[in-house]
């Protein structure tokens, strides 16, 4: 990785050229149960944090800029089951988001070469907070360094 590092899940980074993003959204969802009462409005009881949903967005262009093979990482991780480590920001001012797993991966690629190759794939990543223990993945050190 030769470019600034903004953001990482696992040993992937999200750099400003090649394997970057355009866009996070965040859904956190805490519902409430509703308890029928007579002769008023329905009590509410909080049942608790049951999601906390992030969804990262991009666009690559392999042939011109790379980040394909990141892509791909990606996908093998979510394969494999793995919880990956998901940090933003840099050395000075970071946020750690904790063990995420990979819900999802979608890929939409357009302008087909003559090869066969996408030059342009737009891409969405479904991450959801994992809040048991991961196994291996090298700890909260190893993903520093990508911003050090």
């Amino acid at each position: 990785m030769s470019n600034p590092v903004s953001m990482a899940l696992g040993p992937f980074g999200f750099e400003a050229i090649g394997f970057h993003f355009d866009g996070l959204s965040r859904s956190v969802n805490t519902p409430w149960a509703e308890i029928d009462v007579v002769q008023s409005l329905d009590a509410q009881q909080w049942t608790g944090p049951k999601s906390d949903e992030i969804t990262i967005k991009g666009v690559l262009f392999p042939r011109e800029f790379g980040g394909q093979a990141s892509l791909d990482g990606i996908i093998a991780a979510a394969k494999a089951g793995e919880p990956l480590m998901f940090v933003s920001g840099d050395a000075a001012e970071g946020r750690i988001y904790g063990y995420h797993t990979i819900q999802g991966v979608e890929e939409d690629r357009s302008f087909i070469d003559a090869a066969g190759t996408a030059r342009r794939n737009a891409y969405q990543i479904k991450l959801k907070l994992y809040e048991g223990e991961a196994g291996g993945g090298g700890g909260i050190a190893s993903f520093i360094s990508l911003f050090g």
